[in-house]
């Protein structure tokens, strides 16, 4: 008996659903409504609460939470972290397109290595990454040693704890996630396309605005979207690089929980926006096609 019969048999076959497959999906569904369903439930439930005495909340029914997000200091928390998420989707986005591009086109075994150059980042830790960052980028790091020994320079230049640090620890975070769904999609363009459109007179220009650039949309949507969203909401990098100086959607949420603040409605409220942001985003790149023609792929 072979072990695609085997499975079969215990699943209950081609018809309903045996118990191995019911437990499996009974599993699959506790473990969302656990760890999905039920945090954001609480979330929602305190967003509507009132800030203890001493913290906490109270379970009391009030929308404070949700007015004091037209707060100015609370805009314009938002609109630089919109400013700085949509800057390093922006670099990303460009500098992803032609790494991409180049991987595609690549022969097989050169092209494995250079997919391995791409993933090799996420088998380090995060926190690990940036804090060698902050080794490299401090006064007395390793870059300012290389450029006072070259004598580019007379006295260390402050990189560190400034928003250059923080653009730039966005853009080598999210990079390849801007990289890999451009690269599927780039790998499946015919390339008959690109030969037909230089037999018939464009340079490689033109090609490239007119033929290659509208065929790889759907995987600049989805990548577009894969690092926007979790640039929006993240928090330790601006700690880590910023100092504090750069305070972002995810810092002010952080500080509500963690810092003096203390305001769990208020977080809750923040929190509950950005869930509602991102369902959104996510939502309007699954309606344009970009994310399913990707994963496609």
């Amino acid at each position: 008996m072979s072990g695609g019969t085997a499975f079969a048999r215990a699943s209950g076959g081609p018809g309903p659903p045996g118990r191995v497959a019911r437990f499996l999906l009974a599993t699959l569904v506790a473990w969302a409504v656990a760890f999905t369903v039920l945090p954001t439930a609480i979330l929602v439930a305190c967003s509507f609460g009132r800030r203890g005495t001493l913290g906490g909340v109270e379970p009391v029914a009030s929308v404070a939470a949700w007015a004091r997000m037209l707060d100015p200091t609370v805009r314009i928390v938002l609109a630089r972290s919109l400013l700085w998420a949509g800057l390093a989707t922006l670099l990303c986005l460009v500098l992803a397109l032609p790494a991409a591009w180049t991987i595609a086109r690549s022969e097989p075994r050169r092209r494995a290595w250079l997919l391995a150059a791409v993933v090799v980042p996420f088998w380090t830790s995060f926190l690990v990454r940036t804090y060698a960052w902050v080794t490299i980028l401090k006064g007395e790091g390793l870059l300012n040693g290389l450029l006072l020994a070259a004598g580019l320079v007379s006295a260390p230049i402050e990189m560190l704890y400034t928003p250059g640090a923080v653009l730039f620890g966005l853009v080598h975070t999210f990079l390849p996630f801007a990289i890999l769904p451009i690269y599927a999609t780039a790998e499946a363009l015919d390339p008959a396309l690109v030969e037909a459109a230089s037999d018939l007179g464009a340079g490689p220009a033109r090609t490239f605005r007119r033929v290659v650039l509208p065929l790889l949309r759907p995987g600049l949507a989805a990548a577009a979207l894969l690092v926007f969203v979790p640039a929006l909401g993240l928090y330790a990098l601006n700690d880590l690089l910023g100092g504090g100086r750069v305070d972002m959607i995810g810092n002010l949420v952080a500080d509500q929980f963690t810092g003096a603040a203390r305001d769990w409605p208020f977080g809750s409220a923040l929190s509950v926006a950005l869930l509602l942001a991102f369902a959104v985003s996510w939502r309007l790149a699954g309606r344009g096609g970009a994310l399913a023609a990707v994963l496609e792929r």
